[in-house]
């Protein structure tokens, strides 16, 4: 009986080494993974860093020297060196803006002595922004490290306001806009008159006490700064009293409504006196010569208009 001898090395053993250390395979933590899935490259989240952390030990910097003392000139210095290390302005982004001109915001911004971004004066910014009458408010803010935002809060027209020949759009409290040409003007409740502006909301209460005279008044005048003369848009005059304006109104469109006065040759109505009422033929067909001034810039407006 033969036998198969198999020549070769004889296999080894592994005998484990108590002294050999295997490799640690390190885990992600949550904050590696998620810098893994940003768009950015490496290299660009480190210079960032690197600026956030610049521009965090100059402004420190900063503020102790306006702290303890430190001369002006070092503390401009300082914000200056902030401004050089990449913290200057360089963009802004306008949000809001739909009636305001983006480039008059602009302009507002940039009027700065600096744009080193710690020497920009948001205060000074948002107050120069207040002063036009678009803008109700304004959030001014930094994006590091060369952002400005601004947050608009415009306001909205609500009414025409005439005075002194020209003709204003203006908001619900009365603040006026801007100027408006009356060819231009939009389809808007017409105030003439000084102090008319303000007197917005009283005009609206009184035109709701009679809501069927709202679509034929074609302006309001505030006289005296005490009460209101309306315009039709068939050219009439209704005179209205200091107290009780909305009584006399709804007193005047009940009249209306059984007698239809308005387009049949009368100029004036006068409801002045709570116990006449007076009503006054034309016998002109061009417009009428009336005796206060606030009347004579109503017929004005009526011959701008045609």
């Amino acid at each position: 009986m033969s036998k198969t001898i198999r020549r070769g090395t004889p296999p080894r053993k592994v005998v484990a080494n108590g002294n050999r250390k295997l490799p640690v395979v390190r885990r992600q933590s949550v904050i590696d993974r998620a810098l893994l899935m940003l768009p950015v490259s490496e290299a660009t989240l480190k210079r960032g860093v690197t600026l956030m952390f610049t521009g965090a030990v100059l402004a420190g910097l900063f503020a102790l020297s306006t702290l303890f003392g430190v001369p002006q000139a070092a503390g401009l210095a300082a914000a200056e060196a902030l401004g050089d290390a990449g913290f200057r302005v360089r963009s802004i982004e306008v949000k809001g803006a739909a009636r305001m001109n983006a480039m008059t915001v602009y302009a507002a911004v940039l009027d700065q002595k600096s744009r080193a971004m710690p020497l920009v004066d948001l205060g000074a910014v948002r107050a120069k922004l207040l002063r036009y009458g678009w803008i109700a408010d304004a959030q001014v803010s930094r994006r590091l490290p060369d952002r400005l935002v601004i947050n608009l809060v415009e306001r909205r027209e609500a009414a025409l306001w005439q005075y002194l020949g020209r003709v204003m759009l203006i908001d619900a409290d009365g603040v006026p806009l801007e100027a408006v040409a009356p060819e231009k003007a939009p389809a808007l409740p017409l105030l003439i008159g000084p102090g008319a502006n303000e007197q917005i909301a009283l005009y609206r209460r009184l035109l709701d006490s009679a809501p069927a005279m709202k679509p034929i008044v074609k302006a309001a005048t505030w006289v005296g700064n005490r009460r209101w003369d309306l315009l039709f848009d068939t050219g009439e005059t209704l005179q209205l009293p200091e107290e009780g304006a909305a009584q006399a109104l709804v007193k005047f469109a009940e009249i209306e409504g059984k007698d239809r006065l308005l387009g049949r040759g009368w100029a004036r109505f006068d409801l002045r006196d709570p116990d006449k009422f007076v009503a006054r033929k034309s016998s002109e067909a061009a417009p009428r010569t009336m005796t206060d001034t606030s009347a004579i810039e109503t017929a004005s407006w009526s011959g701008e208009t045609g």
